[in-house]
């Protein structure tokens, strides 16, 4: 089965330190910079020259993700803060911006299959990286949720801006958990009887292979 990891490293936090309040009106909030996810592909190894014993290599050397897995997204996820103190008391988080680096594990076929297995091949991890994409999209739309939510955030009382990393953090929570279930979802359509990557599976294991 396909699946998709969750870095240890996504809820990482890089902030600048707050800066002092004064007795001036606060700033205006610098607009959110624009940002694009970084993507990367990994393959692993496999054997076989017919589309069985590819696809029982594939259950041998897979890559782990709580179960053997045909393929995996996997993300890490950084952020730059500024939390701002306000001369109201208040405090401000005036930037958030992500960097986002989704990585893509997908199977990788020996050299010099017959034309009719390589062409069975093709099809077969073309989709399998399509599922995957489909992963990092969600990924994506997550971070770009996060990004929404935190710019701009606010805490009353709060000089040392310690409220309104709070509000942020029982938040973000949330926007994994969402991600996480329509990720199990997915998975679930793809790859259940008459599912996308179930049709996959079937055509490379049973298509004649001369």
């Amino acid at each position: 089965m396909l699946a998709i990891g969750i870095n240890p490293n996504a809820a990482i936090a890089q902030s600048l330190p707050a800066q002092s309040s004064s007795a001036f009106p606060a700033a205006p909030l610098p607009p959110a910079e624009p940002w694009q996810p970084v993507e990367q592909v990994k393959t692993y190894a496999i054997r076989g020259a017919t589309g069985i014993d590819l696809y029982r290599s594939i259950g041998e050397r897979g890559p782990a993700a709580g179960v053997q897995a045909i393929a995996h997204t996997s993300f890490k996820l950084t952020w730059t803060r500024d939390y701002r103190p306000q001369p109201d008391g208040s405090c401000v988080l005036a930037v958030a911006k992500p960097k986002l680096i989704i990585t893509y594990t997908l199977p990788e076929a020996p050299s010099g299959l017959l034309p009719v297995v390589a062409e069975r091949w093709q099809r077969f991890v073309a989709g399998v990286e399509t599922h995957e994409r489909v992963h990092g999209d969600q990924i994506v739309d997550m971070v770009r949720g996060i990004e929404a939510f935190s710019h701009g955030l606010t805490a009353a009382d709060d000089p040392k801006c310690q409220k309104v990393r709070q509000k942020l953090q029982a938040r973000l929570k949330e926007f994994s958990d969402e991600r996480v279930h329509q990720s199990r979802q997915f998975d679930e359509v793809e790859l259940t009887e008459g599912g996308a990557v179930h049709q996959l599976i079937l055509s490379l294991v049973n298509s004649p292979d001369r």
